[in-house]
């Protein structure tokens, strides 16, 4: 139900603020009615926020141009960073891509092995699809997520869904439907309660339309993955942020992103034991200047900072970076929920799933890396 609607005294345009509706589902076993319910929004042009694998998305009809506005409206989001469209049956690709034969038999190759999956294909967009999606490009990001509650919403829907992280935009992006109630009551119509997401970090973004399949955003299917199925692909650097007035090709490639409200710095360089004991030093330093700060780091690494006032969080463990990935976003806003001013972050391995972790720290941090070895940023 909209309570609020109109111009502020500027005359610009206000967000509309909704009676949000929190609705709890199983993510084995969805209710029928209720999934029903969450889809007439979406057909008469509603916000809803679903769970995925990756992280939950804040929704709307990839076909209707006024309800993909606002979404950007809802999260403040620039209106030149790109959404990914959801579907939940391959049947639904002539809906949304145009593309040649060469980017159809690569999506039909990964898609195989990968579909339902975290995995989003950018291929050539079909005039069906607004431009407010793609902010103009002639391509669209594809996906079909992994959890049949969001794979549902899009079938009784009848159409594919637009859909970016359902946070408002910078933020660490929502792995659980705490983290998207904290930042979207009130903007959005539906709240979905699905559980928490398995994989934590948004898909891999994988550009098919070039001679060479690019990651433009590294996730959980890694460069080896799609060069084993494809026979070829590259990583191209991701710490690279689109240039001024360059449109991107994915989300996450232009602005700082997944920031919480605290300064982050990540630590990098030497041995990981050199790389602790540089963190616990400066750490201390900022804690006698009256900062109140955190470390970032996994189990392994906790009793390196023991007794020394810190905010310790770990985000899992070196020996299986999934569960760093399942676990970051919900750190990073822990560290707010305790009031933390700076953390201090341990750096990760730049190989296979390890992409992915940096990728969101470097973003985060807004690209502040600390050389151990160099001792200077």
């Amino acid at each position: 139900m909209t309570r609020i609607d109109g111009k502020n005294g500027a005359g610009e345009e206000t967000l509309i603020k909704k009676d949000t509706v929190i609705i709890k589902l199983d993510r084995d076993d969805p209710d029928p009615e209720k999934i029903a319910y969450c889809a007439e929004v979406i057909k008469r042009g509603g916000l809803v926020c679903f769970p995925t694998e990756t992280v939950y998305g804040l929704g709307a009809s990839a076909f209707d141009p006024e309800a993909v506005k606002n979404i950007f409206k809802a999260k403040g989001r620039p209106s030149d960073n790109p959404l990914i469209v959801h579907i939940d049956d391959l049947d639904k690709l002539s809906l949304v891509m145009s593309g040649d034969g060469r980017q159809a038999e690569r999506l039909e190759l990964l898609a195989e092995r990968y579909w339902p999956g975290p995995l989003t294909m950018i291929a050539g967009r079909d005039p069906a699809v607004p431009d407010a999606v793609s902010c103009g490009l002639p391509t669209v990001g594809i996906r079909m997520p992994d959890n049949l509650i969001a794979r549902e919403l899009i079938r009784v829907s009848g159409v594919p869904i637009a859909a970016p992280s359902a946070n408002l935009s910078g933020k660490p992006s929502p792995s659980t439907a705490g983290h998207v109630i904290q930042d979207l009551f009130g903007r959005v119509d539906v709240i979905i309660d699905g559980g928490d997401c398995s994989v934590g970090v948004e898909s891999t973004v994988l550009d098919i339309t070039g001679d060479v399949p690019a990651i433009l955003r590294p996730g959980a299917v890694t460069l080896e993955n799609v060069i084993e199925v494809l026979g070829k692909g590259e990583l191209p650097d991701w710490k690279k942020a689109s240039k001024e007035g360059e449109k991107p090709r994915s989300p996450g490639m232009k602005y700082t992103h997944y920031s919480p409200d605290a300064e982050v710095r990540i630590y990098d360089g030497g041995d990981i034991g050199d790389v602790r004991k540089k963190i616990a030093e400066e750490g201390v330093k900022a804690l006698k200047a009256g900062v109140k700060t955190g470390v970032l780091t996994t189990k392994e690494g906790t009793h390196a900072y023991e007794g020394r006032g810190l905010t310790v969080i770990s985000c899992g463990t070196r020996e299986d970076l999934l569960t760093v990935t399942h676990g970051l976003y919900g750190a990073l806003r822990d560290f707010d929920a305790e009031g933390v001013e700076l953390v201090l972050a341990e750096a990760f391995p730049q190989t296979g799933v390890g992409n992915a972790v940096m990728n969101r720290l470097y973003r985060a941090a807004g690209g502040c890396v600390i050389d151990v070895d160099k001792r200077e940023a």
